[in-house]
């Protein structure tokens, strides 16, 4: 029993992987491939995807919205854990990284889970919404363009079923949401949608320090 998270040392946090971690070779071909372009920050941790795919299962979700796909590590911890007819709706609007993704979809074999719309995610969701697929997704991720948090949320929320639900990443920010002198764009939208999240009755939440942190926001 403890009355705060462990911090985790660098030492401590390779202990943890290396007795938690499984991680499919596809998963270490993409993420090593990754690993040598100057934005590989931008990729989610192989334990936050771990826990991503075990979440997809526990919620015996079918249907699955990402904001976001970078080149592909989260969606492909998704759609590995999803039922064969299991779809992913993904957002993004970089050719470039994209193609990444689509390559290692394909050697995973589940590319045919995978619906990728490249297009602004706020007029991909909005069209979503207009064709009728309100309240029938099970899960959402958001993690793109940090000023933009907000709109996406609120969308997300229509997108998704009651008791579905939306993974908001980078709500730490890498600890700057706590400097109130930091009055970067992206910064105050990670900030100004904790604290609504904080407040939002319409929502359950928990937010884990995984990652660069990650809230898990339960619809009502």
């Amino acid at each position: 029993m403890s009355s705060e998270t462990t911090r985790l040392s660098d030492g401590l946090y390779a202990y943890m992987l290396s007795v938690s971690l499984r991680e499919p070779e596809c998963l270490v071909r993409l993420r090593e491939e990754t690993a040598s372009f100057e934005l590989a920050r931008m990729q989610v941790s192989p334990e936050q995807g771990q826990f991503m795919a075990l979440l997809t299962k526990l919620i015996d979700a079918r249907k699955v919205l990402e904001i976001g796909v970078f080149t592909g590590y989260s969606s492909l911890c998704m759609a590995l854990a999803l039922p064969e007819k299991g779809r992913i709706v993904a957002c993004d609007v970089n050719e470039s990284w994209t193609s990444i993704a689509r390559r290692h979809w394909r050697q995973a074999k589940i590319d045919h889970k995978i619906d990728l719309r490249l297009a602004p995610a706020v007029d991909t969701m909005a069209a979503l919404i207009a064709g009728g697929e309100s309240d029938t997704f099970d899960m959402v991720f958001i993690d793109a363009d940090k000023e933009n948090y907000a709109t996406y949320y609120e969308l997300s929320l229509k997108l998704v079923k009651q008791g579905g639900l939306i993974l908001i990443d980078n709500v730490l920010w890498h600890g700057r949401v706590l400097d109130r002198e930091d009055n970067e764009a992206s910064v105050v939208a990670i900030r100004n949608l904790n604290e609504k999240l904080r407040d939002d009755d319409r929502v359950e939440i928990s937010l884990l320090p995984i990652g660069d942190g990650v809230t898990l926001v339960r619809k009502r």
